[in-house]
């Protein structure tokens, strides 16, 4: 199921052995859990602990330390560029003092779960990228992406008549202007390179007949003293 989420409890202690010690990314049998989960496998993604402090993948600890993060580390959002802080995060390792363990499906059994396996959701967004919508309804290279774009339907307000629909902005959408606008910047470049190549030219002829006048006075000045 898309996007479908549910949480379970568990106070047994025989269960709750079984996923003690485990790291991120390991995979468990349903079974340990439940007869209803017992064709299942589930793979941990992530945690809280007690306090809320984030398990963090690559920390080869149980328990919690304080890593100096920045906005490539993941569990801290910075404020600026180049902002880096000091935060608590917890280890990729289960532990007692975990409160909260997340999971996810990767082999469905033949029972359902409620609330997870026992619905589909619909997917609320289409693509946006133009050669995706292409991709999604099988249009050719010259074919106009704009036409296809998935529109949903918004609620209606009070004392609305009509039913509105939103669509989204097309993204990576070549069109005459966009055209335009890279042959304008690649004359704009090579007018620029030929312009410089001139300004070269014209500066080292300056400087040639620089030191050629140069040369000229100081031989006028040796004739000068030798007569």
């Amino acid at each position: 199921a898309k996007s479908s989420q549910a949480t379970l409890e568990v106070d047994d202690e025989r269960k709750i052995r079984h996923v003690l010690d485990k790291r991120i990314a390991q995979e468990i049998d349903g079974r340990v859990l439940g007869d209803e989960f017992a064709d299942y496998k589930f793979k941990i993604t992530g945690g809280f602990d007690k306090q809320g402090f984030p398990m963090k993948q690559g920390v080869l600890v149980p328990d919690r330390v304080r890593l100096l993060l920045d906005e490539n580390s993941g569990c801290f959002r910075p404020k600026r560029d180049g902002h880096r802080k000091r935060r608590s995060v917890r280890g990729c390792i289960v532990s007692r003092e975990i409160a909260v363990v997340h999971m996810i499906v990767v082999k469905a059994g033949k029972a359902t779960i409620p609330k997870l396996t026992d619905r589909e959701l619909a997917q609320r967004l289409g693509p946006k990228r133009a050669n995706k919508i292409k991709k999604l309804f099988n249009l050719g290279p010259k074919d106009s992406p704009c036409p296809h774009v998935i529109r949903r339907e918004l609620p209606k307000k009070d004392g609305q008549k009509k039913a509105r629909k939103k669509a989204p902005k097309i993204q990576r959408l070549v069109t005459p202007q966009v055209l335009q606008r890279k042959r304008a910047n690649f004359a704009e470049k090579k007018n620029r390179v030929v312009k410089n190549q001139k300004e070269q030219q014209a500066y080292a002829a300056l400087l040639a007949k620089k030191r050629q006048d140069k040369r000229a006075a100081t031989a006028s000045k040796k004739s000068k003293s030798v007569r």
